[in-house]
């Protein structure tokens, strides 16, 4: 089954900046990420994602899910369940093991449902 592969544009434009401020992710006060090197994905008129390289995440605190999905804009994304003192967070976190060209710094990086967990920008 081939899946349709679409390049941002005028009518669906998407960018990858980085970000200069500190990122924090927290679940109930415990730090799960904190790095001064994440990205932010703006994608059309949804609210920017901010990106957090993998090597500044506690891995110890991440399993991976057989979870996936797939954005014709980005590729596929993996998903991790957060597993903290209080219980686990089930597919919490994306990534892009091989994005797409056009988001390609994303790469190696991991982004959370700030509905899900505490990110601190600044």
């Amino acid at each position: 089954m081939s899946r349709e592969k679409k390049i941002p544009g005028p009518d669906h434009p998407i960018t990858v900046e980085k970000n200069p401020a500190r990122v924090t992710v927290r679940v109930g006060g415990q730090v799960v990420a904190d790095t001064t090197a994440a990205l932010v994905l703006q994608e059309s008129n949804y609210p920017a994602v901010q990106y957090v390289p993998l090597a500044d995440v506690d891995r110890s605190l991440l399993a991976e899910t057989d979870t996936s999905t797939y954005c014709p804009f980005k590729g596929d994304a993996s998903y991790y369940t957060l597993k903290t003192a209080d219980g686990e967070l089930t597919d919490v976190s994306w990534t892009y093991r091989e994005p797409y060209e056009a988001v390609a710094p994303i790469a190696d990086h991991v982004a959370f449902y700030p509905n899900k967990v505490e990110i601190t920008v600044g």
